[in-house]
This record gives C-alpha cells, structure tokens and sequence, in this order.
C-alpha cells in the first residue's frame, strides 16, 4: 500500500467520522428541543391543572351553598305546607 492510498483511506475515515459527529450533533439538538418542548408541555399541564383545581373547589364551594339554600327552601315549603294544613283542617 502506497502513502497516497493510506492517506486516501485516512482521508475518507476521517471524512466517514466527522459525517458521523455531524450526524450525532444534530441528534442531540433534536434531543435538547424536543425537551425544551417537552418541558413547555409539562409546565403548560401543571398551569392548567392549577386552573382546574381552583375552578373545581369554586364548583363545589358553589354547590355546597346551592345544597344548604335547597335545604333551606325545602324547609320553608314543608312549613308552608303545614301551615296551609292545618289552617284546611281547622276550616273543616
């Protein structure tokens, strides 16, 4: 083998390994944005879910005052009911 044919071939591993680098640089810059992207999502969820569990704790503190006004309605009514009873049983 002659200095020019081992320097080809040096020549073209070297040329083989840089295209191999190059290749795996650009993996990792994929990498680092589709965790960049990925970390915007994760944050974007924990945004939202705080979002929801505030909505969620308005809800049910809003229901729990619809129960207690329901109750209180039912109350009235059945006292009203009474009331209207006995004045039907007192006129009869």
């Amino acid at each position: 083998m002659s200095d020019t044919d081992s320097i080809e071939i040096a020549s073209r591993r070297l040329t083989l390994a840089l295209d191999a680098l190059e290749a795996a640089a650009e993996r990792r810059v994929e990498s680092d944005r589709d965790e960049a992207a990925l970390a915007a999502q994760i944050q974007a969820l924990g945004s939202d879910r705080a979002r929801l569990a505030s909505e969620l704790d308005h809800a049910a503190a809003r229901s729990r005052g619809l129960e207690a006004a329901n109750r209180a309605a039912a109350g009235r009514i059945a006292g009203a009911v009474e009331t209207i009873n006995g004045l039907l049983a007192d006129g009869e």
